[in-house]
């Protein structure tokens, strides 16, 4: 489906038109421009196809489907439980490439002696059951698969799960279950904690990307609907019809609406609360720059044992769990924890980051732009969490950004909301925007001198800005990170949002580079007119290498479109003011990452990932 169609679709408001396109999507990546047709046709790969439904818990008739290597014997299993179109992976539909998440991936694990599985969670496609986004069942239902799986008389009884997104997700809940049977989990791109991580960044809610998201979802199970016609499956195609009714009473685009803020439905939602109760091994894969779930994921990882985590980072999109460089490490992780193999992969550094990946593919082509997409150069690290040492940034007088200085100079004004350019969008994918008008005098940029030395970041960053308005009780801030080029050209580097009510923290879970909201309706703080108040604004999670000669800044504005997510910004207008001398020492916190030695010169400008230039508009 490609973004113009998706577009018309959203201003005529048929829903009907989406699930009658049925044309291959990005996962996760309503609109995104792809082509006007699958770019891949398949032949059945497999040696046989087992279609059924297993029984939940609770009785609930879950949708399944698997593929088997071509032989006899029973097979190790890697299930994907997602409520895209995972219960009919082997359909007419998948066979055209029109499938949620990769057949090539799916391709090489049953070549590889896999078993490949998909599960339907209830109320999805032609599961039955309640749709519950994330809730109390989703994780009891991924046991029940797990535990169906590993007793099915072509499983050897051992069963690991893979998958980015909402298959990232189910892992992560199905594991805090502990089923028996389940040896090591896959998760990539995954939501720890869906309101922060998503729902209301930074405490300032982001509808968009959640309406998107529904539409999103009723074309897959347009997918779902076109392999069940081709296979005359009465029984699905009316569980569809079914469901197609009933999403609608439980849309998540209405639960967010009920619950605007921190309560105990969105608690029920926030997956890092139960990941310490993971006990197999684990391998993670996060993008930076992920444009649907963004870079957060709630910090789950630092609540499972290190002994058991293995993790993989890199700039990039959503998608960038096809590429074919991480599928090496992916396979030799289930390889050894579900096959039993002695490879040596429990011995390898636990943490991988990647720098400055970048693809030799087409980006009008996401399987072709993410399966060839590798790193420029990688920094391993033994364990995870990551030691960095936080190294402050003065903002001071004249747009100054000072290492290591103390705040100076009088206070700076803006106009608010104006808001800042647009990045990565799926109208104009990997790109800048242009900047909004009167951005000239709704934003404020702090620039750093040319860097000295080269500087690598790791991790989340804080800008702790002091700031007022004349008029209140509120006002959102959002900051974007970037790196100035000797040439002049601008690179995106990360984003980071706060509603200034929002700003009470968590002081156990805040450190210098990471603010955490508190975020709930008792914390709320409204501003007083004229009051200048300390706000922590966290830059999502990132690694990003500044070398020597080039230069840091911020932007400072009202939050614009990123990615998949654009903000229902506070919108009465002000002139608000940002402080930056002694008593009120605004500054930037970022966590360096100490001996490294980069040992490549600076890639060419809209070489990186998500990772986009621009002319520098102070220029």
């Amino acid at each position: 489906m490609t973004r113009q169609t998706f577009n018309r679709a959203l201003a005529a408001g048929t829903c009907g038109l989406l699930l009658a396109l049925g044309a291959h999507a990005a996962q996760d990546v309503p609109g995104q421009e792809v082509s006007s047709a699958p770019t891949r046709t398949w032949q059945p790969f497999w040696g046989k196809r087992v279609t059924g439904y297993l029984k939940a818990a609770d009785g609930a008739e879950l949708r399944y489907s698997v593929l088997l290597p071509k032989g006899d014997g029973k097979f190790p299993v890697l299930l994907r439980y997602s409520g895209y179109d995972s219960g009919s992976i082997g359909g007419s539909a998948y066979l055209a490439d029109d499938e949620t998440f990769s057949v090539d991936l799916d391709k090489q694990l049953l070549e590889q002696g896999y078993a490949v599985m998909g599960v339907q969670a209830r109320g999805t496609g032609c599961s039955q059951g309640t749709f519950d986004f994330l809730g109390p069942d989703y994780g009891k239902d991924g046991r029940a698969a797990v535990e169906f799986a590993a007793k099915q008389g072509w499983s050897n009884g051992n069963v690991g799960m893979f998958g980015w997104s909402w298959a990232g997700m189910s892992q992560l809940m199905t594991a805090s279950e502990r089923p028996s049977g389940l040896k090591a989990i896959a998760p990539g791109m995954a939501m720890g904690d869906a309101r922060s991580d998503s729902w209301a960044p930074g405490g300032v809610p982001a509808p968009e990307f959640v309406t998107g998201w529904h539409w999103y979802l009723s074309q897959r199970w347009a997918a779902v609907k076109a392999s069940a016609e081709s296979e005359q499956d009465q029984r699905c195609l009316k569980q569809l019809a079914q469901n197609e009714v009933d999403v609608k009473k439980h849309a998540l685009t209405y639960q967010i609406i009920r619950h605007p803020l921190r309560d105990e439905w969105s608690a029920q939602r926030s997956i890092r609360d139960r990941t310490h109760l993971i006990q197999v091994p684990v391998l993670s894969m996060q993008a930076w720059q992920d444009e649907a779930v963004m870079a957060r994921e709630g910090y789950y990882h630092e609540t499972i044992n290190p002994e058991q985590l293995w993790l993989v980072q890199s700039n990039g999109p959503h998608d960038l769990y096809e590429s074919r460089h991480y599928r090496k490490k992916l396979q030799a992780f289930f390889d050894h924890f579900v096959k039993g193999l002695d490879n040596g992969f429990d011995k390898l550094p636990h943490v991988e980051i990647w720098q400055e990946t970048a693809s030799s593919g087409a980006r009008d082509d996401l399987h072709g732009l993410n399966e060839p997409a590798k790193p420029g150069w990688t920094i391993t690290r033994e364990r995870y969490p990551v030691a960095v040492t936080p190294l402050t940034f003065a903002l001071g007088a004249k747009g100054s950004l000072v290492e290591g200085g103390k705040p100076s100079g009088e206070p700076d004004q803006y106009n608010y909301p104006v808001a800042g350019p647009d990045v990565n969008t799926y109208e104009v994918d990997n790109a800048w925007g242009e900047q909004k008008p009167g951005w000239k005098d709704g934003s404020l940029a702090y620039t750093s001198a040319p860097l000295t030395r080269d500087l690598v970041t790791y991790g989340p960053g804080s800008a702790d800005l002091w700031l007022s308005t004349p008029l209140g009780p509120d006002m959102d801030v959002q900051v974007t990170l970037t790196q100035l080029l000797p040439d002049g050209q601008e690179v995106y580097v990360q984003r980071g949002w706060l509603r200034l009510s929002a700003r009470a923290l968590d002081t156990e879970k805040s450190t210098a580079v990471r603010p955490w909201l508190l975020d709930t309706p008792d914390s709320l703080l409204p501003l007083e007119p004229d009051e200048p108040v300390l706000g922590r604004v966290e830059l999502r999670p990132f690694s990003h290498t500044f070398r020597a000669g080039s230069r840091l800044r911020i932007w400072i504005d009202a939050p614009g479109r990123t990615g998949g997510y654009g903000f229902d910004t506070y919108a009465l207008a002000a002139r608000s003011t940002l402080l930056h001398d002694a008593e009120h020492p605004s500054q930037l916190v970022l966590g360096e990452l100490a001996g490294v030695k980069v040992p490549v010169p600076q890639p060419a400008c809209d070489s990186l990932l998500k990772q986009p230039c621009r002319p520098d508009p102070l220029k």
